[in-house]
C-alpha cells in the first residue's frame, strides 16, 4: 500500500519510537527514584530527537521534467558505473546523517517496474563498501524519458528499510516512496547521457533539489539496459 499523508508531519513508522521513548521517559520521571530522573530525561530527549528525525512535512515540488534528489543529505560521489544492478550509467551517492530527514521521494514521474530487497551488512554509510555490502532495497522507475533506480542503503545505525511502493505503482515526481531508520545512504542511478547538476559536498533536499537534466530522451530510454538484475520483491512497512 502506498504511503498516505498525515495531519501531523511525522512519518508513520516513527510514532512507535516517539511513543516508546516518551512513555518510558515519563514513567521514569514521575515514578522513578532520583537516579531514574536522569534516565527519564535521556529518554525524553530521545523522544524529541525521534520527532525531528522522522519529520515528514509537505514539500513544494518544482514543476519540471528534470531529475530530483531522492533523499535529503550530502552528495558524496558522482561517477560512472557499469553494474550495481543498473548497467552502464551514472550514480549520485547521497549520505544521510542522523540530522537529515530520512523519507525518500521519487526523483521523477513514472511507473515502478521492480523492487528488490538485498540483505547485508551494516557498515557506516560513509564506508566505500557500504553501497555494495550493506542491506539495501532497489526501486526501479520507468518514465517516458528513461529508467532510473533509487537504492536505499542501510547504515551503521539503520536496521530497517521501509518501501512504500510496489511494482506497477504509478508515482509522481517528489512522491514519498520509502524510509530508512537513522544514518544511511541513498544512491540514484541514471543513464549516461543525463547531465548531473550536483557535485561532491552539495546538500540536497528530497523532491526539491534538481540533480540531473535529460539530454536525449531517446537514448536515455535505452541506456543502462545491459545489467537489469533488479527483481520483483518488497520490503514491508
Amino acid at each position: 500500500m502506498k504511503y498516505k499523508s498525515r495531519l501531523i508531519p511525522i512519518a508513520p513508522d516513527g510514532w512507535r519510537f516517539v511513543g516508546v521513548f516518551g512513555v518510558l521517559g515519563a514513567l521514569f520521571l514521575v515514578f522513578g527514584a532520583w537516579f531514574s530522573k536522569t534516565v527519564g530525561g535521556v529518554l525524553g530527549l530521545l523522544a524529541l530527537f525521534s520527532l525531528r528525525f522522522f519529520r515528514d512535512g509537505e514539500r513544494t515540488v518544482p514543476v519540471t521534467t528534470d531529475l530530483l534528489a531522492p533523499a535529503d543529505g550530502t552528495v558524496t560521489e558522482v561517477s560512472d558505473v557499469d553494474g550495481e544492478g543498473y548497467g552502464r550509467g551514472r550514480v549520485i551517492r547521497i549520505f544521510l546523517s542522523v540530522f537529515d530527514g530520512h523519507v525518500q521521494r521519487a526523483p521523477l514521474a513514472g511507473r515502478v517496474t521492480k523492487t528488490h530487497y538485498q540483505p547485508g551488512l551494516f557498515l557506516d554509510a560513509r564506508n566505500a563498501r557500504a553501497a555494495f555490502a550493506n542491506e539495501s532495497n532497489a526501486i526501479e522507475i520507468e518514465s517516458s524519458k528513461g529508467r532510473v533506480v533509487v537504492r536505499q542503503i542501510a547504515g551503521l545505525i539503520a536496521r530497517r528499510i521501509v518501501c512504500w511502493v510496489r511494482p506497477d505503482d504509478v508515482v509522481e515526481a517528489g512522491e514519498r516512496i520509502g524510509l530508512i531508520r537513522y544514518g544511511s545512504q541513498v544512491n540514484l542511478y541514471v543513464p549516461l547521457d543525463v547531465e548531473i547538476t550536483v557535485k561532491d559536498g552539495d546538500k540536497v533536499s528530497a523532491g526539491q533539489t534538481i540533480v540531473g537534466r535529460w539530454k536525449n530522451a531517446g537514448s536515455s530510454q535505452r541506456a543502462g539496459s545491459a545489467d537489469r538484475t533488479v527483481e520483483p520483491a518488497g520490503v514491508g512497512a
